[in-house]
């Protein structure tokens, strides 16, 4: 199984990114898929989630500028980040959760976001 995020950089605030990652060895579509995201010195948090049939959920501080989709053709899950805040400085972390049995999860290795003037 292979989590690979891309889309991470240096972006000035009320910027955007848009993040990627893209899966394989898996049936993707018999997986939840999810963003975290960890700042230095913080736990890791739940950024969003989204469902094989495209239900989302989001976390508190990311509603309404972040928006979470996937591509079940491609094995892709995106995160679209706009309004970026110095606060949603992070490494951002992609993973997978199989519908059937939650103790089947995969992550990515990372990709940093760091938001900055």
């Amino acid at each position: 199984v292979r989590l690979v995020e891309s889309g991470g950089g240096l972006v000035h605030p009320v910027g955007s990114l848009r993040l990627f990652c893209a899966a394989s060895g898996i049936i993707f579509r018999l997986y939840r898929t999810a963003w975290y995201r960890q700042a230095p010195g913080k736990q890791r948090e739940l950024v969003a989630t989204i469902t094989p049939s495209g239900g989302t959920n989001y976390g508190d501080s990311v509603k309404d500028r972040f928006t979470i989709s996937r591509d079940n053709g491609k094995n892709t899950v995106y995160l679209q980040m706009n309004s970026l805040k110095p606060e949603d400085t992070a490494v951002y972390y992609c993973n997978v959760e199989h519908v059937f049995s939650t103790q089947t999860d995969y992550w990515g290795q990372g990709t940093q976001v760091t938001v900055s003037s």
